[in-house]
């Protein structure tokens, strides 16, 4: 009778009850031990103390302990323990060797007696006295949490977010404010931070929601930092509610996509619609130049100025509306690219040929200096296109000296290349201007100067037309002195 008393006090004993060899072999397992640390009987049978649930920095006190348990017979120790999930648990340990019936050492008892609440509930009040006025005066809830996980302190902004009475949160497990999936994998996290703990910056790591004690969920963002005591380093969280904020995040990224679908209709209509908007004024720009060479008969003066201004708007309105469609075409990504063997020669003196009598009307020099075998896979129309604008605003922008076209090879990116560059005498670029420069719808002028027509698309489509044939567009300009614009592509 007196043995089943002894087994079952054993069994239903709340303490951790264990027996271990003189070895450090673990003999006996309790009920007790397995609710205490979380491990089964059948997982600790056989396995070291240190192996099980003693800290690494722990290894020596737990064979201290043993030591003096077998010497000395019995010894009493408080320290801190880890159960399976990695959480740390304060025990109260007592260990008394039993001898067997030839006198010798047959194991140690040790029973462990989980403190945890009541190291906590001690130390939060030593907390509280030194924290409480700092931590009222934050605006965002703060708890201040132990290495058992229990929350030690938190502040009237912590309890009024979750929903606590005052001191309501003390003792709680810190996972009581997280949602019931994040628990599990939190235990891990928190347990790792103690391992190393450092300074976390609010908004960095996990996303997480917290828990309201009704059981509402709302999205929060912590941040942590290491705190150090006397009695060891505890955690301060500050935890802030974000709901507002990822109200307007989803109503931003709602108009977001509504504006990326409308932006992108925009551009398919505009890129479908080149050819019905280019065509009526191609016909106009041709039938006032057949108009002006006078073969359906003759002109007054008046006739051929008005005519000419009509050719002159035309073209001018061609231009624009080639600019915008180009725009378009490429944020609709329907700019289709054809490459070939191109000479640049060729390329470089049809640019040359279509800008020589606006230059010479100027009195501005217009040259080339192209290696005619110089040859350059690449799409023949685009890269026409880029110097075409790049020469064009040279000539417009420079009322004496020259324009000079120069092409050569070089490098890019430490790869063959070949570089265009379009050097002209004109007026230059401010340096606070050049960041704008390749900006869409940007016009650079001098101060007082008048406004130049155009969209301002010009160079912003033409870098992307030069980034989409694998190469760069740079400017460097001295306001006053001139500008060189410099574009260079692979040499494929």
């Amino acid at each position: 009778m007196k043995a089943d008393y002894e087994k079952l006090l054993l069994e239903e004993s709340l303490d951790a009850v264990i027996a271990i060899t003189p070895e450090g072999r673990i003999a006996y397992w309790s009920a007790g031990a397995e609710s205490v640390f979380g491990y089964s009987g059948e997982e600790a049978a056989g396995r070291k103390m240190s192996e099980l649930i003693v800290p690494p920095d722990r290894i020596a006190e737990e064979q201290d302990i043993m030591r003096e348990a077998l010497q000395r017979g019995v010894y009493t120790y408080e320290t801190v323990r880890r159960r399976k999930d990695g959480s740390a648990v304060y025990v109260d340990i007592t260990s008394k060797a039993i001898r067997g019936a030839d006198g010798e050492i047959a194991f140690v008892l040790s029973s462990k007696k989980d403190v945890t609440s009541l190291k906590v509930m001690r130390d939060a009040r030593l907390i509280e006295a030194r924290f409480r006025e700092l931590l009222e005066s934050m605006p965002d809830a703060i708890v201040i949490v132990h290495p058992s996980g229990c929350i030690m302190i938190g502040n009237s902004q912590a309890e009024k977010l979750f929903g606590y009475d005052s001191g309501g949160l003390r003792g709680l497990p810190i996972e009581m404010l997280l949602p019931e999936r994040y628990r599990g994998a939190h235990v891990a996290h928190r347990s790792s931070y103690f391992t190393e703990p450092r300074t976390r910056a609010m908004g960095i790591g996990l996303e997480l929601y917290g828990l309201r004690r009704d059981g509402t969920e709302f999205p929060v963002e912590i941040s942590l930092s290491p705190l150090e005591t006397e009695d060891g380093t505890l955690v301060s969280s500050a935890i802030r509610d974000i709901t507002e904020r990822k109200r307007f995040e989803r109503a931003l990224q709602e108009k977001n996509i509504e504006l990326g679908k409308a932006n992108r209709t925009k551009d398919n209509f505009l890129a479908s619609m080149s050819h019905e908007l280019r065509t009526p004024l191609n016909a106009i720009i041709g039938f006032t130049g057949t108009l002006l060479m006078k073969l359906p008969g003759p002109l007054t003066l008046d006739q051929e100025k008005q005519l000419k201004i009509v050719r002159s708007s035309a073209r001018h309105l061609l231009a624009l509306i080639n600019e915008l469609l180009d725009l378009a075409k490429i944020e609709a990504g329907k700019t289709e690219l054809e490459f070939e063997t191109v000479g640049c020669h060729t390329v470089v003196e049809d640019v040359a040929t279509t800008l020589q009598p606006e230059a010479s009307r100027k009195g501005v020099v217009l040259e080339t200096a192209v290696d005619p075998a110089l040859v350059l896979r690449t799409d023949r129309r685009v890269l026409r296109q880029i110097l075409l604008n790049l020469a064009n605003n040279a000539v417009k922008f420079t009322d004496r000296g020259h324009v000079r076209v120069r092409v050569e090879r070089g490098s890019g990116g430490g790869a063959p290349a070949v570089v265009f560059s379009i050097e002209d005498t004109g007026i230059g670029i401010r340096d606070e201007d050049q960041a704008r420069l390749f900006e869409p719808f940007t016009q650079i002028r001098a101060p007082g100067a008048p406004a130049n027509e155009g969209t301002g698309l010009g160079l912003h489509v033409s870098r992307t037309l030069a980034k989409l044939l694998g190469g760069g567009l740079q400017c460097r300009s001295e306001f006053g002195q001139g500008s060189v614009f410099t574009l260079v592509l692979p040499e494929r």
